[in-house]
């Protein structure tokens, strides 16, 4: 798990978002390469002295993108955003990237990998803004809680602390991140509050993930036991697109200036 930043919810459903359409169009792309080509390639595995290479090497391009931790990338109402935290999101950006299949370090990717940490950056900031002047805060308890649920994710609190020192970061720092996370979703659910999903809405996604399974071979379960996962997605999907379309009104009041 890496914890250099706790990536906000507006953040993770932004990246979802616009990467959906980029993982379309190599997903397409892959569909076009001949079937014998694809064959020769799947005898070709790679050795694991291969693959250790090769990720280094990535990493080594994907540390180029990052920006010096002390410079000033943006000033959102008054507010300087640093290299640190642009760099923090830039790791969930590339990783986000390699999830779906796309080269975060390819030169057509740079651009829109730095114009999306950007935006991202900006955007959770606006609300973390909004969010202290509506005295939205979190509590001592729904920190220690959440604080918690990550030392037991990682066996002990000397593990985490271990993973932590590693990313440069301590507990204050963490317990700051988790902090604002809560913020966060506290100001969505009292500003953008999703609608309840109907049970169309569901039978609908349920119907579309089946055949999607069918194709692939794989079954799902009744519906009726993934009615409420199901109702959770729809209701995740619903109340983003409504943040995405608030931010964009809070952006149109705000004093924004990239630096970078």
């Amino acid at each position: 798990m890496n914890i250099k930043k706790i990536i906000l919810p507006f953040a993770a459903g932004v990246l979802a978002l616009s990467l959906t359409a980029c993982n379309g169009e190599d997903k397409a792309t892959k569909e076009e390469k001949p079937q014998e080509e694809t064959k020769q390639e799947a005898t070709k595995a790679p050795s694991e002295q291969d693959q250790a290479a090769a990720a280094k090497e990535m990493q080594a391009k994907l540390a180029k993108q990052e920006v010096d931790e002390s410079k000033v990338v943006a000033v959102v109402n008054e507010e300087e955003l640093k290299g640190e935290e642009y760099n923090a999101v830039l790791a969930s950006v590339q990783g986000q990237m390699q999830q779906t299949g796309q080269d975060p370090s390819s030169k057509e990717a740079a651009k829109q990998v730095k114009e999306q940490v950007l935006n991202t950056l900006v955007g959770q900031t606006l609300i973390l803004q909004k969010a202290k002047e509506a005295k939205i805060t979190a509590t001592d308890k729904e920190i220690d809680e959440q604080y918690k649920s990550f030392v037991e994710q990682y066996g002990g609190e000397e593990a985490m602390n271990k993973a932590l020192k590693a990313q440069s970061m301590d507990t204050k720092m963490l317990k700051t991140q988790i902090a604002d996370s809560i913020l966060f979703e506290k100001y969505q659910d009292k500003v953008v509050p999703a609608k309840e999903v109907t049970e169309k809405e569901i039978k609908a996604y349920y119907d579309q993930a089946a055949s999607q399974a069918k194709s692939a071979g794989q079954d799902l379960p009744p519906l009726e036991e993934a009615k409420e996962e199901i109702k959770g997605i729809l209701k995740q999907q619903q109340q983003q697109e409504l943040l995405t379309k608030h931010v964009e009104e809070l952006k149109a009041d705000a004093e924004i200036e990239l630096k970078i």
